[in-house]
């Protein structure tokens, strides 16, 4: 599945807009304490388990929407945005969501 920021793949058509879909990951309280309590691995002001964390956050918001866009039958997702939240109280989680709009491309 073709998967893009931009509005428009070059050199194809969209045939049909199927709408906007979106995936999401929350990575809760638990999480961010693991996390602070492994700051030891900063380095440059930077912390390698929060980084991966992200990551693996993004991967499943991202894999969320391409299964959203097989499910209706579209073969790309243009114009994704990806955006992070702190939620919760005491913004004890994070979400990760990723939208785009469904499409089938020639």
């Amino acid at each position: 599945m073709l998967m893009t920021t931009t509005p428009s793949v070059e050199g194809k058509r969209v045939l049909r807009y199927h709408g906007v879909i979106a995936g999401e990951a929350i990575l809760g309280a638990n999480l961010f304490k693991d996390m602070f309590a492994g700051i030891r691995d900063m380095v440059g002001g930077r912390s390698g388990t929060y980084e991966k964390e992200l990551e693996r956050a993004r991967t499943i918001a991202m894999q969320e929407l391409e299964e959203k866009a097989h499910e209706i039958g579209a073969n790309a997702v243009i114009g994704i945005d990806i955006d992070y939240e702190v939620l919760g109280k005491d913004n004890g989680m994070l979400m990760v969501s990723a939208s785009g709009t469904a499409v089938t491309i020639d």
